[in-house]
């Protein structure tokens, strides 16, 4: 008998399946989830290649912040729908949104049309992550949950050192297979999703039971109108000025929006996008509130922490990205070690409280470090971060799902995934303005002080085309010349952006403490020892001898 077959039999029966199973349909949700893991990096590490080969280098951003709004709005949505009509069908709609975007994206002639395409394969990404936390919900029991999520763990840790490798080698390549090589950051993912789409349609057969329910279409509309405007404006605040005339519409049509959101939310019930009954539990309440705060924190390190290893230590973003493989240990380890203790025991809150602590304590211990600080000790405090993510993150997740109705669960999760991405983006925003508002007035003292040492003035004299880039200014934006500039005359500005990187990293180490406070209030509700599949399953089966009455 098929692992299929047996799943969809005991399904059937009690909702519950054994080890074997829940590892085979694990198979098909790991594929998924690491193309939407690894996209967001694969595409950082090459976005200015592809860019320059595109002629639209001051539209780079867009290709990006056009994913982000789409895979963010979308996030909820599909858990919504996915509650209504069903996972799978709803899982091989976003495998293959993403599969048809990265295929487009792959072929697009121009920066605009990329954005295009990019915000189409967003749309996909926004159901990968959340409905892979939502199928795994349903089929194991929140005891057991965390030794599975901790694959889950392991394929984003792996994806993150991946995505810079692969990404940086395809940038850094003419062709491939008589292809564009920066074409291929975007056509790798079309053999994965495929493999996605035969493996996830062959396995994830799962029963449901169909709701019917209004679709919040208008809660949808409400929260593109809040959200878009918002998320532009992280992403391009910087460029325009926080103050500016666009940044300031931007909040008033975000603001509008989200009211909007919340006054539809109250009136559409339990048929609402993001239902506001669930806020009013506080375990769901709390552990939603500490996501938000740590993947801003989480978002920022990680963002952060490459940055530093490829300009102050020259590293390329091939190199960045196996030098991040310590990070993902630390992933590994933890997540996996947290989801054995946490079915063996059954508590779970020490592992939230320990990895928010362990990643705001690696914050501050990175804000220490200078432009001579040893790759050894980065990579130290990097395994630190990553024992901290892998601890908290899943763990968060297993007490929200925890919470909450077995018919909510895909919308919890969803709300998961949603407000970690909210989290992040505004953390990178704030991050990066942090970065680049400082850096100008850090590298100027920098070598104004190097001025009054011999070694630079000599340097400075020996390169005069230099010498006139600094009286004209220099742009930090890009830092391509760097590689060939004289160490000595490089140094005042890799001093400079390691001391700004440090204050970034002082911000991001103060913004967890918060978390770090907060995740002591999270309330340890026991966990149930049956899935939410078992628990509705028990439910219909409860609720049958009523309705034949009824009938």
């Amino acid at each position: 008998m098929s692992d299929t077959t047996t799943a969809e039999g005991a399904a059937a029966t009690n909702g519950k399946l054994t080890h074997r199973q829940i590892l085979t349909v694990l198979s098909g949700l790991m594929l998924g989830m690491f193309l939407a893991a690894l996209d967001q990096t694969i595409v950082s590490s090459s976005m200015r290649t592809i860019a320059d080969e595109l002629h639209g280098l001051s539209l780079q951003a867009w290709a990006t912040t056009a994913y982000l709004i789409t895979a963010t709005l979308s996030t909820p949505l599909y858990g919504k729908l996915s509650d209504l009509y069903g996972r799978k069908p709803m899982y091989l709609t976003a495998i293959s949104l993403f599969l048809v975007g990265s295929l487009a994206s792959g072929m697009a002639t121009s920066m605009y049309e990329l954005a295009a395409f990019r915000a189409f394969q967003g749309l996909g990404a926004g159901g990968l992550m959340s409905l892979a936390l939502a199928i795994i919900t349903d089929i194991t029991a929140p005891r057991e949950r965390s030794k599975y999520q901790g694959y889950f763990m392991a394929v984003f840790g792996i994806s993150s050192v991946a995505g810079p490798v692969v990404g940086g080698f395809f940038a850094g390549i003419d062709t491939f297979a008589g292809i564009t090589g920066w074409r291929w950051v975007f056509l790798v993912n079309v053999p994965i999703a495929l493999a996605a789409l035969v493996v996830v349609t062959k396995v994830l057969n799962l029963p449901h039971t169909r709701v019917e329910q209004k679709v919040d279409y208008w809660g949808a509309v409400a929260l593109a109108v809040g959200l878009v405007p918002l998320l532009i404006v992280a992403e391009q605040g910087r460029e325009w000025g926080w103050g500016s005339a666009a940044s300031i519409a931007m909040y008033v049509v975000g603001g509008l929006g989200v009211t909007a959101f919340v006054w539809i939310e109250r009136r559409m019930g339990d048929a609402a996008l993001l239902p506001l009954r669930l806020f009013k539990r506080p375990v769901f309440r709390m552990s939603t509130i500490v996501t938000v705060v740590q993947g801003a924190g989480m978002f920022g390190a990680m963002m952060s922490l490459p940055l530093y290893l490829q300009i102050v230590k020259g590293a390329t973003p091939t190199q960045a990205g196996l030098q991040m493989l310590p990070l993902t240990l630390g992933i590994m380890v933890a997540s996996l070690t947290s989801g054995r203790i946490i079915a063996a025991t059954g508590r779970y809150k020490m592992f939230a409280v320990a990895g928010v602590g362990l990643m705001a304590a690696a914050l501050f211990a990175l804000s220490t470090i200078t432009v001579d600080s040893s790759l050894a000790l980065v990579m130290v405090i990097a395994f630190v971060i990553g024992l901290g993510l892998g601890a908290s993150m899943q763990t968060l997740v297993l007490a929200a799902t925890n919470d909450v109705r077995p018919q909510d669960i895909g919308v919890a999760t969803s709300a998961a995934t949603f407000f970690r991405q909210i989290g992040g983006t505004a953390g990178t925003a704030v991050f990066l303005s942090i970065l680049f508002g400082t850096v100008g007035d850090r590298i100027a003292n920098a070598i104004r002080s190097a001025m009054t040492t011999p070694a630079y003035t000599a340097a400075l004299a020996q390169h005069p085309e230099f010498a006139k880039q600094l009286q004209s200014g220099l742009d930090v934006n890009d830092t391509s010349f760097l590689s060939t500039l004289d160490p000595t005359l490089a140094r005042p500005i890799l001093q400079g952006f390691a001391e700004s990187m440090s204050t970034v990293f002082l911000v991001g180490g103060i913004v967890l403490t918060v978390g770090f406070a907060l995740v002591w209030f999270l309330k340890e509700k026991p966990l149930s020892d049956k899935s939410a599949m078992q628990q509705r399953a028990e439910a219909d089966a409860d609720a049958a001898p009523a309705l034949a009455l009824a009938h």
